[in-house]
């Protein structure tokens, strides 16, 4: 891995007060300017350590330290949420001001910044999200699903967090608002230099966006890599009961035509076929 590490987590411990064992001795870093897609199954941790890596849990055992600041300490909190972000999976459940411009605004007051740059940061935000200013009166809930998800996030950005965690970006939304949302997140990461943890049950939009993969199983790290190489090991996959993109497992069922076992979309496909057609390979 290159680039400056954001996120250090080691021996990371976390049961639920019912006595759930979420997570099993975690060891993970997570760098800048990383797209990362966390996958597993149902039950797998992988909300839980999501979670912890922004301090709305903290470890049973373990550390996890954000910029150096360990989530365990008392008074990291208000440092703590101007480096992580956390979208939820349901903007509903986050958003809770009257208006757009409240909501985007509350982090940047909550942490007593003074108004004229609380202004600075929800115009910023807006922009960057594609929310027009004259949205900033509306009520939120009076917006469409896309646009709310856009507030939530919009929300997070004005705190100008250097990581996003975004929880299943894409559930509820059709085909269009899907492509819409995730190409908005791969700007905030090609164009804004956000590291950018998704967690999705949509392997489509793993291979097409994210560029590491990490795949829990039972609270523990299965498999850490390029995308790539995560969906090119479908065996080991299968632990977790999760398959690679279609297309990825039609290449390989072809690798006995030589076919790569990495294929991630479509148009890949269709170029590893003209090669082997025009004997290339």
């Amino acid at each position: 891995m290159t680039g400056e590490k954001l996120i250090e987590v080691s021996n990371l411990v976390f049961e639920y007060p019912d006595g759930t064992l979420a997570l099993e001795n975690i060891n993970l870093d997570i760098f800048e300017n990383q797209f990362i897609a966390l996958i597993g199954q149902n039950g797998a941790g992988k909300t839980t350590i999501a979670k912890t890596l922004n301090g709305l849990l903290k470890p049973t055992s373990g550390h996890v330290k954000i910029d150096q600041l360990d989530t365990k300490d008392k008074g990291t909190t208000k440092k703590i949420v101007t480096k992580v972000g956390y979208v939820f999976q349901n903007p509903d459940h986050q958003l809770f001001n009257n208006t757009v411009y409240k909501e985007i605004a509350y982090g940047p007051r909550n942490i007593g910044l003074p108004e004229d740059e609380v202004d600075e940061r929800v115009r910023e935000a807006a922009q960057v999200c594609g929310i027009e200013e004259d949205l900033f009166t509306e009520h939120p809930f009076f917006l469409t699903k896309g646009l709310r998800q856009r507030v939530a996030i919009a929300s997070i950005l004005a705190m100008r967090p250097r990581t996003i965690i975004v929880d299943e970006p894409t559930t509820g939304q059709d085909l269009r608002q899907s492509i819409e949302v995730m190409n908005f997140l791969r700007d905030l990461w090609e164009k804004e230099g956000h590291t950018i943890i998704i967690i999705t049950h949509e392997m489509p939009i793993v291979a097409q966006y994210a560029k590491r993969v990490v795949v829990l199983a039972k609270g523990n790290v299965l498999m850490d890599g390029t995308t790539r190489e995560v969906f090119s090991e479908p065996e080991t996959l299968a632990k977790t009961f999760v398959k690679p993109p279609q297309i990825t497992r039609l290449g390989q069922s072809l690798s006995k035509f030589d076919f790569p076992k990495d294929i991630l979309t479509v148009p890949e496909m269709y170029d590893a076929f003209l090669e082997r057609r025009n004997g290339r390979v």
